[in-house]
């Protein structure tokens, strides 16, 4: 059997389709479909070698939930991405055609390819995006005060060991303050004219192949923030699950709120759907499987 390079594993899991990134999956670990329908009977999963033919040959796609758990499934067996494959099995409405954007396509600013390039952002591509938290606090006088982020990530391939953070904010401001947990930060670029910070967290470690990393920072403005009604981040590689909360000072709630969404930096910003303000002073929204583009909540005062 032909072995398949894992670049260009980790590519075609990436941009799919799914039958393509099942069957170069299969190649690349050896496996028989027999060999991979007696792991999965192990684990509980009933699949014939008949459908496990079809799926990789694209005669039939997984689509009910025993189905899906075999997917599951899979992925352990074959050491692949937690819902690399499962991500691949969304309806292309839901999925971006293609490869996903370059980061000018996002944030159209000109100085933050420059930011990057000076840091180098390879191993953002080599990790996948299984759980990220941002959380922005507003202050008494409609001030962006703090932005805090918490993110889980699993490595695609051996050696990773640091992530970068871009934050633009459009009133130029930069932060005063940054925090970090579970990582450090090493270089930090930014551009007072745009206020573009491109920030290098480190690990602790170099990560195996499937090595999951969770670690936390944060932007402080202190009482000087900018004025803010709207917040967000823009995607440009897969991420399972994204949650974004907005929290008020009980002096300065909102009138409305609204989930946001835009697929590139060039578009203008699309209202989503309504959000409602909890009794504690705060919104949010989840999403599971997003698409590329520019996702966040913006409020408006009266």
């Amino acid at each position: 059997m032909q072995s398949v390079a894992e670049d260009d594993l980790l590519q075609v899991l990436r941009y799919g389709p799914f039958n393509v990134a099942l069957h170069a999956a299969i190649q690349a670990r050896g496996l028989s479909l027999e060999s991979l329908r007696r792991r999965l009977e192990a684990q509980g999963v009933a699949v014939s070698l008949s459908t496990l033919s079809y799926w990789q040959r694209g005669r039939t796609r997984p689509e009910r939930a025993g189905s899906l758990r075999a997917v599951r499934g899979l992925e352990v067996i074959l050491e692949l991405p937690r819902h690399s494959l499962l991500t691949l099995l969304k309806p292309n409405a839901e999925r971006p055609p293609g490869p996903w954007p370059p980061i000018e396509e996002l944030c159209p600013e000109p100085g933050v390819r420059d930011l990057l390039d000076e840091i180098g952002d390879d191993g953002e591509r080599l990790l996948t995006g299984l759980s990220l938290h941002d959380q922005h606090v507003i202050g008494r006088r409609r001030e962006l005060r703090e932005i805090r982020t918490r993110a889980v990530f699993q490595a695609q391939r051996r050696g990773v060991d640091r992530w970068i953070a871009v934050y633009h904010n459009p009133h130029g401001a930069l932060p005063a303050s940054r925090t970090a947990r579970g990582c450090r930060f090493g270089r930090v670029r930014m551009d007072a004219s745009s206020g573009l910070i491109a920030a290098e967290l480190l690990f602790d470690r170099a990560l195996g192949r499937g090595e999951t990393y969770l670690l936390e920072y944060g932007f402080g403005f202190g009482e000087s923030g900018p004025p803010a009604t709207e917040e967000g981040r823009g995607f440009r590689t897969p991420q399972h699950e994204y949650l974004i909360e907005v929290s008020f000072h009980p002096a300065a709630l909102p009138a409305r709120c609204y989930r946001t969404w835009r697929p590139d930096g060039h578009t203008a910003l699309q209202d989503a759907a309504d959000l409602r303000l909890s009794s504690y002073h705060n919104v949010h929204f989840i999403e599971f499987g997003m698409p590329a583009g520019y996702h966040g909540i913006r409020w408006e005062w009266s």
